[in-house]
């Protein structure tokens, strides 16, 4: 590889990484005509087709995969290290993190866990939203982070499991066990997920009726429960403060209950310190979110 700019390299891991030479553009700063051009360039230079052009993205070729696992390690630690060393004392953050995921787990424990970060200088943005429209924001550049209820999956994205979120059958006086025939369901949509959820996995039943109250928003289906309108399945982490002192109780409490895992995903690759410490922040605040 010698003669062959840097510049070349690191547009190609963009490209390779992310499967799109807009993404990887945007990701650069960039014009797609310039990525393009020095990924021809670079095919030139080493004499080998580094992908297939398909409808949707670039595909890579064996060349590619041997290409980047060759430089990938080398051009990550020198992209870091000219991060660490440019971005020092009062500047220690630098990069503004742009962060994305569910509305109530964003308001309720991620942002009170950077608020130390915060106060030494970290920089944040917030977006809401749902699993799919996460990610593409996240291969697209417009977000650093999300955390997803689903996992992503998708080539370029470094993903690690965050949180197993427990969930409970909860409601507020006057409603018991022995109403849950007939007592009026709370939901986060029409379709009632997290609720057939519960039903399915605890009682080996399917749901059929329908909700009373819809709200697309957790926080809201709590206030509604907490008011006593009626009977709901939340995430523990959303309620436990509810629960402990006595505004709502479980009206049931199974031996296993059921879980589903909430991850942290970032684009693959050198990272920004600010990015990192958010995540490092994340996975060990996480751990008392349950």
């Amino acid at each position: 590889m010698r003669g062959v700019s840097l510049d070349l390299l690191r547009t190609f891991l963009a490209v390779y990484r992310s499967g799109s030479v807009s993404t990887a553009a945007a990701l650069l700063g960039l014009s797609q005509p310039t990525v393009t051009a020095q990924v021809k360039q670079l095919e030139t230079r080493i004499a080998r087709p580094l992908f297939n052009r398909m409808p949707r993205g670039m595909a890579p070729t064996a060349a590619a995969d041997e290409l980047a696992a060759r430089i990938a390690p080398a051009l990550d630690d020198l992209c870091e290290t000219v991060d660490t060393n440019l971005l020092g004392g009062t500047e220690r953050y630098g990069h503004t993190v742009h962060l994305g995921g569910p509305a109530e787990l964003l308001c309720t424990r991620v942002l009170p866990a950077l608020a130390e970060p915060v106060r030494q200088g970290l920089r944040l943005r917030v977006e809401f939203g749902l699993p799919e429209g996460l990610l593409a924001a996240l291969i697209g550049g417009s977000l650093d982070l999300i955390v997803s209820t689903t996992r992503p999956r998708a080539r370029g994205v470094r993903v690690i499991s965050l949180l197993d979120e427990e969930f409970a059958l909860v409601a507020a006086a006057p409603w018991t066990l022995a109403d849950l025939g007939h007592a009026p369901l709370i939901a986060y949509a029409e379709n009632l997920p997290i609720l057939r959820r519960y039903w399915r996995t605890i009682f080996g039943t399917r749901l059929t009726r329908s909700p009373a109250v819809v709200v697309p928003d957790l926080r809201g289906v709590l206030a509604a429960a907490v008011a006593g309108a009626g009977i709901t399945v939340l995430p523990t982490y959303l309620c436990a403060a509810e629960l402990a002192d006595g505004r709502l109780y479980r009206l049931e409490s199974p031996e296993v209950p059921p879980l589903n895992t909430l991850f942290l995903a970032g684009r693959a690759g050198p990272e920004q310190p600010a990015v990192t410490e958010v995540r490092d922040r994340l996975r060990a605040s996480a751990t008392g979110w349950g």
